[in-house]
């Protein structure tokens, strides 16, 4: 951590369907983190330019979202949960983590969400071509980025262990 007196910040990021939200809530609540889900912060805060029809989401303003949370950001102790991470400063985080899911598994999930066929569709191959994966390697330093299966409960919570003791080891420095 660049400074010791603060907790740390993490983002969790990967494929949408990958257990991003349900692990960075888990470490939250475990850790007294606090948890920022960026989707929703640009919905609540309007950070965005409007509803993408084609794509089914928001267009994002990374301006407006970068300035919401930098106060939250250097002030530490935040988890981020956010499928995507290039845009996000490199000072910000201690530590990157990337959920990897298998394809069956991610194909399930986002079908259960009822995503329409073009939105699973690029989303799985999002996951096959490690986009999150990469942009996470090419953005920050090698030793902070960690690359997780995230296919089972059990592997979920493995991680949540993990990034817990991270964390704990974190505050006893």
């Amino acid at each position: 951590m660049s400074n010791p007196n603060k907790m740390p910040n993490i983002l969790v990021t990967g494929t949408p369907g990958t257990g991003k939200t349900t692990t960075a809530q888990q470490i939250a609540e475990q850790t007294g983190l606090t948890y920022i889900n960026v989707g929703d912060w640009v919905k609540q805060k309007e950070l965005h330019d409007g509803w993408d029809e084609e794509f089914e989401c928001y267009t994002m303003d990374e301006d407006k979202i970068v300035d919401a949370m930098e106060d939250d950001m250097t002030a530490g102790g935040q988890i981020v949960d956010y499928h995507s991470c290039e845009f996000f400063p490199e000072r910000w985080f201690d530590l990157v983590i990337v959920l990897r899911c298998a394809n069956n598994v991610l194909y399930d999930r986002l079908q259960a969400r009822g995503y329409s066929e073009k939105k699973l569709q690029e989303n799985m191959e999002c996951e096959i071509m490690q986009v999150v994966l990469e942009e996470a390697r090419e953005s920050y330093k090698h030793e902070i980025v960690h690359e997780r299966q995230s296919n089972s409960v059990e592997e979920m919570e493995l991680n949540v262990e993990q990034m817990v003791g991270w964390i704990n080891q974190q505050k006893t420095r």
